[in-house]
């Protein structure tokens, strides 16, 4: 079966039910921090990833823990100078798993230009007529 079958779900009634959407990644703080990590393969600093995804302290904390937890980066912490210093790397396996996450999202855009292209865009009237 091609990586594109399995993208989707095997049953006939479901075609657009994407089992590749990993909801670990899916969420939008994780998948922010996880191509922010893959991007930066020697890893990024506590504060440039909260910058660079737009997240309090909290708010990171929290999506690092589930990310480490599911194997899918590590943690390192440290001492730079005296200031303490944490680490953020993403690992062989989320690197996989990112990947994989990407291919199946990939499949979703092309379903739905498919989709459009045989059913054209719907225009305003036809909104308004089945209202």
């Amino acid at each position: 079966m091609s990586s594109k079958k399995n993208a989707r779900s095997s049953a006939d009634q479901a075609p657009f039910a994407y089992e590749g959407l990993d909801r670990l990644i899916h969420e939008h703080a994780r998948l922010s921090v996880l191509t922010a990590l893959i991007t930066n393969g020697a890893g990024l600093a506590f504060n440039d990833l909260k910058r660079m995804c737009n997240l309090t302290d909290g708010n990171l904390s929290r999506h690092l823990q589930v990310l480490e937890e599911a194997g899918l980066i590590t943690i390192f912490k440290g001492i730079e100078g005296n200031r303490s210093l944490t680490l953020c790397r993403i690992t062989t396996d989320g690197r996989k798993k990112y990947i994989e996450y990407l291919s199946v999202l990939e499949q979703v855009v092309t379903d739905a230009a498919d989709a459009i292209q045989v059913d054209g865009p719907r225009r305003e009237t036809d909104k308004a007529v089945r209202s």
